[in-house]
């Protein structure tokens, strides 16, 4: 994770194990998941404390400074931005095929390493979760945006993404500090087993990351069956839409960051804010049936270029 004023990761994803963690912007656990976490943990304030002012102030800084610097893109791309076959499939194999984080001795460390495919083979049943010190103006606002964000992915991967009450396996919290460090008992709920150096990511969160998402795979088979998004309420409107839009689309699956990947959000130097026209690409990609849960890296690069060219129509 790069961290500074003008190049600041968006987020962490944890790609974990029981034994260990293996991923760089995804949790993927083993271990059942309780269906019904109780609701969000009131942190006692009702309101924003001084630390999450103060962190407020700071993020809006950070906002306007990638604003000035031209990034933050919301155009998705365009002809500065050239497509072709062969980055799309590196970028691929890159982002849904290898893990950027790791567990070693009870810390998370930088080291990219190859993983399997992963992806969800079961209806997504989403729930979004606010602190009691978000203001309601934020909730209607970041509710509807998740809400028809949700919808977009699910006509891209054709995937089941529905909004539920109860029953979620797909859990999307927008908190601040103070709520986000009482979240440990409902991480648990959803994730158990989860091993402590990722439950302490979430719990520890540094100033520099900026949001993140865990997600569970219970026979390490490459298949989702529960995920955990953490929003962070401080960031001003533009941070929190494109954490949004990040942290959700990678809990799907494009679990990676490379920073070849143009135009993306998988890619830590912030330049686009909004999920791409590439990146809705990679997802038809990986939700293409003949993308199977499990696969190598080579066996799903060889499948990679065949739905490539389908899809550019054979741009080199």
């Amino acid at each position: 994770m790069i961290t500074g004023f003008t190049s600041i990761a968006r987020k962490v994803i944890l790609a974990a194990f029981l034994t260990g963690l293996a991923g760089c912007d995804i949790g993927t656990f083993q271990g059942p998941a309780s269906p019904n976490p109780p609701d969000i943990m009131d942190d006692g304030t009702n309101g924003p404390t001084a630390e999450s002012l103060a962190l407020s102030r700071y993020y809006g800084r950070v906002q306007s400074s990638l604003l000035t610097q031209g990034l933050l893109r919301q155009d998705g791309g365009g002809p500065d931005t050239p497509i072709t076959t062969r980055n799309l499939v590196d970028n691929f194999v890159r982002i849904a095929l290898f893990d950027e984080y790791a567990s070693i001795g009870g810390r998370i460390v930088a080291r990219q390493t190859s993983s399997q495919l992963r992806k969800w083979a079961e209806p997504i049943r989403m729930k979004v979760k606010f602190g009691a010190s978000i203001p309601a103006a934020q909730k209607t606002l970041d509710r509807g945006n998740i809400v028809t964000y949700a919808a977009r992915l699910s006509r891209v991967t054709k995937l089941p993404i529905r909004q539920v009450r109860d029953g979620a396996n797909f859990h999307v919290f927008v908190v601040n500090e103070a709520e986000r460090r009482a979240l440990a008992p409902q991480i648990r709920e959803i994730l158990p087993g989860i091993d402590e150096a990722a439950l302490k990511a979430v719990i520890d969160m540094a100033r520099s990351t900026f949001c993140l998402v865990l997600a569970l795979d219970p026979g390490a088979t490459g298949t989702y069956s529960q995920a955990l998004a953490i929003i962070r309420g401080e960031h001003p409107d533009l941070m929190r839409l494109s954490c949004i839009h990040e942290e959700i689309a990678q809990g799907l699956g494009l679990s990676n960051d490379s920073p070849a990947a143009r135009p993306s959000v998988f890619n830590d130097d912030e330049e686009f804010g909004l999920l791409t026209n590439h990146d809705e690409l990679l997802l038809r990609m990986l939700y293409d049936p003949r993308m199977v849960p499990g696969m190598s890296p080579d066996t799903a690069r060889v499948q990679a270029e065949v739905i490539a060219n389908e899809l550019l129509g054979g741009q080199s």
